[in-house]
């Protein structure tokens, strides 16, 4: 070892679940992806719409210089977006996916600790 730290990915990822689903049915549904079971569906909508204004702001195909994706391009499937995250990108981008995925009332991922982020509207006593 030289000293130098390898540089890896961010990863996150957004879910669209059924209205109530809990972090332990996103981690299930992270696990039923790892596992290479996928639901065959038409896209969630509201990943659709997450996923063209996520890459209008940040494109996928191509990426331009600065580019906050690690892995290109964003991997989609009907009931969710992995997004794979240069180390170095800017906190902004993080602070829009964040804001996005609460728009578009969807589950927030964090591969890292395992973290799940309920849309701010499922976040507050109704």
């Amino acid at each position: 070892m030289d000293g130098t730290l390898s540089a890896v990915s961010f990863d996150l990822s957004v879910w669209a679940l059924t209205d109530g689903a809990t972090p332990e049915d996103v981690r299930a549904a992270v696990q039923r992806c790892r596992q290479g079971q996928h639901s065959e569906r038409q896209p969630d909508p509201r990943l659709v719409a997450f996923y063209r204004a996520i890459t209008a702001r940040y494109p996928d195909r191509p990426a331009g210089p600065g580019s906050p994706w690690a892995v290109l391009p964003l991997h989609t499937a009907a009931d969710h977006i992995e997004l794979k995250l240069d180390p170095g990108c800017p906190d902004q981008v993080l602070l829009d996916i964040e804001g996005l995925a609460g728009e578009c009332r969807l589950m927030l991922f964090d591969a890292q600790d395992g973290s799940v982020y309920p849309p701010p509207s499922a976040r507050m006593p109704g």
